[in-house]
């Protein structure tokens, strides 16, 4: 089987692409997978590194108000829809995936006009701009929220198959927390705002974490690589640590009582695999406000609480936090209800879907 993948932009969308790409290489060692992104943008370093061909293309995504430089992005799109047509006559794919970012746009675009079987798959309860135009030219439309499929139009063509993520946080190695400095008996409150970090919630955890001082259980604040600086000359007790970044969190997320986080979509879908009782920060400054859709899915049916960023006091977390750490009866519904979420192998169920969009023309045992 020949496929082509493409997305791009943060690792919100490149991450879920390689988990189905792994997918799609662990079912059949012979499958042929091309990926096409953003030239610029940090999937261009991280696929060719998982061992995936990558081509890059050039292109911009259209701004929301209204602005000469959608001028240049329209223009950057033809040009991209006429060479991506130029890649896959080249490449003969059996199906193309879309897996979001602007650049999966003039992919499945350009895929749908030659007559080529597409599919995408949306990350989030709510459609990107993205994935709301490719959906009107895909043959299936992933989603990793039920509540997507009473959302959104083209209800035929969406299967619920949960984030590919998922199943590969299910497979990685517990870390041991005393690599991290930490105590193996003690619980264990991570708070983690994305790989850079945000400023807004940076500034207000340096007087925040003192409120956490002296208590019997374990706090790591990872800052992002942007703000760790702003902490060197902080002094807080033992059982609070400080660091820039965590290399493949997974690992420490199966030893944490207690989560402080975004909710981005492959985080959420990290929480719900690994049963992980949590208190969501949305990001406000998002599209749409879609990292507050993604949390409403779970707070709405008690399986995770929320603390909106404009509500972000020290005394409101503390008290949250405690009521996971203290109330077991709280902590266990929590982790209860995230199960209604739980898809344990959706790489291997969009694998499926992918290969009856190919028809099996290659059969299953290539």
């Amino acid at each position: 089987m020949k496929v082509i993948i493409s997305a791009g932009g943060t690792g919100g969308h490149i991450y879920p692409a390689l988990a189905i790409a792994k997918k799609i290489k662990e079912k059949d060692s012979n499958s042929e997978i091309l990926y096409i992104g953003t030239s610029n943008r940090m999937e261009k370093d991280i696929v060719p590194k998982e061992g995936f061909k990558f081509i890059g293309i050039k292109i911009e995504g259209l701004k929301r108000k209204l602005s000469l430089k959608n001028i240049k992005s329209v223009y950057l799109f033809i040009v991209a829809v006429k060479k991506c047509k130029k890649i896959i006559k080249k490449f003969n794919p059996d199906v193309v995936i879309g897996v979001g970012g602007y650049v999966s746009a003039p992919v499945i675009y350009a895929a749908h006009k030659m007559g080529i079987k597409c599919c995408i798959h949306e990350q989030n309860s709510s459609f990107g701009v993205t994935n709301k135009f490719a959906s009107n030219f895909a043959d299936k439309i992933f989603v990793s929220f039920k509540s997507t499929l009473t959302n959104e139009e083209n209800k035929e063509k969406i299967i619920y198959t949960g984030n590919p993520c998922s199943e590969n946080a299910l497979k990685t190695v517990a870390a041991k927390k005393e690599d991290f400095g930490l105590s193996p008996n003690k619980k264990l409150v991570l708070i983690v705002m994305g790989s850079l970090g945000s400023k807004t919630i940076s500034e207000k955890m340096k007087n925040m974490l003192s409120l956490f001082n002296n208590k019997d259980y374990e706090v790591m604040f990872v800052t992002g690589k942007n703000y760790y600086e702003d902490y060197k000359n902080c002094n807080y007790t033992n059982n609070i640590k400080i660091v820039p970044y965590i290399d493949n969190m997974v690992r420490l997320l199966k030893k944490t009582d207690c989560l402080v986080s975004r909710a981005g979509a492959s985080t959420l879908s990290e929480i719900v695999s690994l049963n992980i009782a949590s208190i969501l920060i949305p990001s406000p400054y998002v599209t749409e406000n879609h990292q507050y859709k993604n949390a409403m899915d779970l707070v709405s049916k008690e399986a995770a609480m929320i603390l909106e960023e404009s509500n972000l006091k020290g005394d409101e977390l503390l008290r949250m936090v405690e009521k996971i750490l203290n109330d077991k009866v709280y902590a266990n519904k929590l982790k209860n209800n995230l199960k209604t979420f739980e898809v344990k192998n959706s790489s291997s169920i969009i694998y499926e879907e992918i290969v009856k969009l190919a028809g099996d023309k290659n059969g299953r045992n290539n």
